[in-house]
Order: C-alpha cells, then structure tokens, then sequence
C-alpha cells in the first residue's frame, strides 16, 4: 500500500509517494493545492523528505534512495537511469542522453521518456536541455526548470565592488 506526503519546497509543493518497496513518485504540486507540507511524515517516505530538505538546503548533491515506480516500459527506464548520471550542476542534451544509450536516433523518445519522469529532482530530468544549450520542455513547468538549473549553479564570485 502506498504511502504519500507533502513538503513545502521553494518550488512550490511536492507530493512524495512510495511504499516500503521504495520510492514511487515526485509530483509538483498546484500551488492551490497544498499550501502546507504533511506534519506526519510515514517511515518509507522520511529518506525522500529527508534528502529533499537536503537537496533545498544545499546539503546534498546527490539522492541516495531506493526506488520503486510504478511505470515506465524498459525503454523509459533505461532513460531514467540515465538521468542519474547527469551530475549536479551540470546538463545534458536530449542527443547526448540518446548516444549514451546507444541510440542517437532515439532523441524524440528520449525527449518523451524524459517528460514522464515519476521522480521529478531525484531523477534529474530538469538537467536535460536542448543541443543548442536552450532551455526546452519541462513537466513541472519552465519556471522550475530555470529556477533548478540556476540553484544549482556553483555560487558566482563577484567583483570587490559591486
């Protein structure tokens, strides 16, 4: 049976869904929806709560949880996977994450794969942009993927002066 909980992000709300199976999804929420985030927060879900305050904190870098979607055919997971391996601060092109798969004629369906993501942030699909290093599509909307992009930037120097 699945468990669900909300956190309160920059970003707006997320719903965490899993199970003791692990991790099944992370869902932007509407901002009418949830405005507060759950107060009891079921143990399956505490890593994912845990890790994403992390994450919003800038404590963590890297997710470490066990995940259990519901969905995806193989191909999609395999898309999935691949996403994990975009590392923090960084971005890939939806070309770049077809070649990796070994199929660099797959760019649409690498395109589609990465809009079903069950697991937004964790599952790093914000960091996928467009060959020409535009900002393209994103599920959770284009206002979250430039905000994730920027939050993960390293901290800019600035001048003495300004």
């Amino acid at each position: 049976m699945n468990a669900t909980a909300t956190i309160v992000t920059p970003l707006g709300s997320l719903a965490l869904t899993g199970s003791d199976a692990g991790l099944s999804a992370v869902t932007f929420l509407d901002e009418v929806a949830a405005a507060t985030a759950s107060t009891a927060i079921p143990g399956c879900l505490r890593p994912a709560h845990e890790q994403l305050t992390a994450y919003f904190g800038r404590e963590l870098r890297e997710f470490n949880l066990t995940y259990a979607p519901e969905c995806g055919t193989d191909f999609q997971r395999q898309v999935w996977q691949a996403l994990t391996g975009i590392a923090y601060g960084r971005t890939a092109s939806y070309l770049d994450v077809a070649k990796l798969l070994n199929n660099p004629k797959s760019v649409r369906a690498v395109g589609a794969a990465n809009g079903q993501n069950p697991l937004a942030i964790v599952w790093p699909c914000h960091r996928v942009i467009g060959a020409d290093g535009s900002l393209t599509g994103y599920a959770g909307g284009m206002h979250r993927k430039k905000w994730l992009l920027e939050f993960e930037q390293p901290t800019r120097q600035g001048g003495l002066f300004n």
